[in-house]
C-alpha cells in the first residue's frame, strides 16, 4: 500500500483534529500531480521540502513521498549558511516551500543566489552531484536533518522501514494499538516528526500546534486522557510554572520526555505532580526513541532514561570497544531496525547499506554514540553525558551534566551550562555560563553552596552570568556558540 491510499483510509477516521481531513487529502493528491510533474519535466529524483505551515509541510512530505525517490526534510527557518551547507550536501533536483530566507514560495531547479558570495563553495541547485550520490535505483529515502552539538548541518538517510520501525516498537513496549500525538515540536526535526508516523501508521488521531498556543492553554479543551505528548526539558519547565497546565499534563496519557538532558529537580517537580513522565533517548539516526521509561516506573522514584525498546539492542562498550558489565560506565552503542544507513550520501560503511529486516534487530551496523552510560542488572539505562563533552581538567575526568545538576539544585540560577575552556595551567577550566535567578547574585555564592555536594576540581573557577542562553526549539546548545559567549566575556572584562 503506497501513502496515498494510507492517506485515504486515515481520512474516513477523520485523524487530523482541527482540521479538514477531505480538504488535506485534497491537497496531497494535487500537490503529488505536480511534483510528477517537475519530476518527469527535469528527470529529477530528489526534492527537499522546507515549508512552515505544518499542514503543507505535512502534506507535501506525504506528496513527494508518493513522487520522489529522495526526499529530504529542511527547515523554512534556516538562513543563508544553513542553506549553504544543506545544498552543498543535498544538491535536490527541486525545492519546495515558503521559506523565510528567500522571502517567496519556491519551486525551481536554477541555482540560488545568495545575499553574498561564501567563498571556496559552489552551492547552485546546478552544480554536479559527489561521485558517491545514490543512483536512481536507489528508492525511498528519507532524509532527516540534524544540527548535533557542533551546529553543522547532516541528512541522516532513513527509509520508510526504518522509521517504520520505530513507530511500531514503541507501539510493542507500551502495549497500545493505537497513539493519538499532540504534537508542538518541529515537523522537520525527528522528534516531531516521528510524532506524525506514530499517529499516521497506527491508526491514531493527530493535532499539531506551536508550543506558544500550549502555554496559553489553546489545547486545555482537549480530553488528553488518551493523548501522548513529547516535550523537551525546557518545554516542560516552562508548563510546570502555570498550575492549570500542570494539572492538564498529569491527565495525559504519557509526556515523552527528551531532546536533551533533563536534571533532577525538574523531573522531582514532574513527580510532585505525578505527571505520567516517560523519559526516554534516542537520536535522528535512531528515528527517535531507544529506550524509555514507563510512567509507573518513573512515578516509584527510578531515575533512568527506561529499558531498550523491542526493535533495538544497546550494549555498553570500553575503550577498546567491547562489551562491559552492568553497572560499568561507557560508550554507549545501539543496533536497531530502525537505524538509519548513514549520514548522506554516505552509508555508515562508506557504501550504501542493505535495508534493514523487521522483527528482532538484525541491521549489521552498529552505531557509536557519543554517549556515556550505564547499564544496570535489569536493563535500564543511565546516561551520563556526552564524550566529546567530557572536561579534563589537571588529569580529572568532568561530566558538565553532572555540575550543571548540581548547580541547578542550589536554586540560585534559572539555567546553566558547563564547559570546557583551554587553560595553560589546567589542561581545561571547568566553566559555567549561567542565568541568574537573583541579579544581584554573585558566582562566590554559588560555589560556597557547591563546597558540600560536588568535589573541588568539578566546581567551575571560571562564571559568566548572562540574560539567557541560546538554546534551540529542541532546547538544545550549540558549544561553539557557548564558547563564543564566553570569549567574548573573557574579552569585555580584559581576561
Amino acid at each position: 500500500m503506497n501513502v496515498l491510499e494510507l492517506l485515504k483510509q486515515r481520512t474516513q477516521d477523520n485523524w487530523l483534529v482541527g482540521q479538514d481531513a477531505q480538504a488535506f487529502l485534497a491537497q496531497t493528491e494535487t500537490l503529488a500531480q505536480e511534483f510528477a510533474t517537475a519530476k518527469q519535466t527535469t528527470q529529477g529524483q530528489s526534492i527537499l521540502l522546507a515549508e512552515p505551515d505544518p499542514m503543507r509541510f505535512l502534506a507535501g512530505f506525504l506528496a513527494a513521498q508518493a513522487t520522489y525517490p529522495q526526499v529530504f526534510l529542511g527547515n523554512s527557518q534556516w538562513g543563508m549558511v544553513e542553506w549553504q551547507q544543506a545544498l552543498a550536501i543535498a544538491q535536490p533536483d527541486q525545492i519546495w516551500g515558503n521559506c523565510v530566507y528567500f522571502k517567496q514560495p519556491i519551486a525551481f531547479k536554477q541555482p540560488i543566489a545568495f545575499k553574498q558570495p561564501i567563498a571556496g563553495q559552489n552551492v547552485g541547485l546546478g552544480a554536479t552531484p559527489p561521485s558517491s550520490t545514490p543512483s536512481s535505483h536507489d528508492k525511498n529515502l528519507i532524509m532527516i536533518p540534524t544540527g548535533g552539538s557542533s551546529g553543522t548541518i547532516r541528512f541522516v538517510m532513513h527509509r520508510w522501514e526504518t522509521l517504520a520501525a520505530a513507530a511500531h516498537g514503541l507501539q510493542h513496549y507500551f502495549q497500545i494499538a493505537i497513539v493519538n500525538s499532540l504534537c508542538v515540536l518541529p515537523l522537520y526535526h525527528v522528534s516531531g516528526f516521528m510524532q506524525f508516523m506514530r499517529s499516521f501508521l497506527s491508526g491514531g488521531r493527530l493535532q499539531v500546534m506551536t508550543f506558544k498556543a500550549l502555554k496559553t492553554g489553546q489545547a486545555l479543551p482537549i480530553d488528553p486522557s488518551d493523548w501522548c505528548i513529547s516535550l523537551v526539558p525546557t518545554q516542560l519547565q516552562a508548563l510546570l510554572t502555570q498550575p492549570a497546565l500542570a494539572q492538564w499534563l498529569s491527565q495525559c496519557k504519557t509526556i515523552f520526555l527528551g531532546g536533551a538532558p533533563s536534571w533532577p529537580q525538574l523531573l522531582a517537580q514532574a513527580r510532585a505532580k505525578r505527571l505520567p513522565l516517560a523519559p526516554c533517548y534516542g537520536s535522528t539516526e535512531t528515528a527517535a526513541q531507544i529506550t524509555t521509561l514507563k510512567p509507573t516506573n518513573f512515578l516509584a522514584g527510578n531515575q533512568s532514561v527506561g529499558q531498550v525498546l523491542p526493535h533495538a539492542q544497546v550494549t555498553i562498550a570500553n575503550d577498546q570497544g567491547q562489551p562491559v558489565a552492568a553497572g560499568t560506565l561507557g560508550q554507549v552503542q545501539i543496533m536497531a531496525d530502525s537505524l538509519a544507513l548513514g549520514y548522506y550520501p554516505h552509508g555508515w560503511d562508506g557504501h550504501w547499506s542493505k535495508q534493514p529486516s523487521t522483527g528482532s534487530p538484525t541491521s549489521p551496523n552498529v552505531f557509536k554514540t557519543d554517549d556515556a552510560g550505564y547499564l544496570d542488572d535489569q536493563g535500564y539505562l543511565t546516561l551520563v553525558g556526552r564524550l566529546s563533552n567530557k572536561i579534563i581538567t589537571g588529569g580529572e575526568n568532568v561530566f558538565p551534566a553532572e555540575v550543571e545538576s548540581a548547580i541547578r539544585a542550589t536554586g540560585l540560577v534559572t539555567d546553566v551550562a558547563v564547559l570546557g575552556m583551554p587553560d595553560p595551567y589546567w589542561g581545561q577550566c571547568v566553566t559555567a555560563i549561567y542565568v541568574p535567578h537573583a541579579p544581584a547574585l554573585v558566582a562566590e555564592e554559588i560555589c560556597t553552596v557547591l563546597q558540600d555536594t560536588i568535589a573541588r576540581f568539578k566546581c567551575p573557577k571560571l562564571w559568566v552570568p548572562v540574560a539567557s542562553l541560546p538554546r534551540n526549539a529542541q532546547g538544545k546548545l550549540n558549544q561553539q556558540t557557548l564558547q563564543g559567549v564566553v570569549n567574548q566575556w573573557k574579552q569585555d572584562h580584559g581576561l
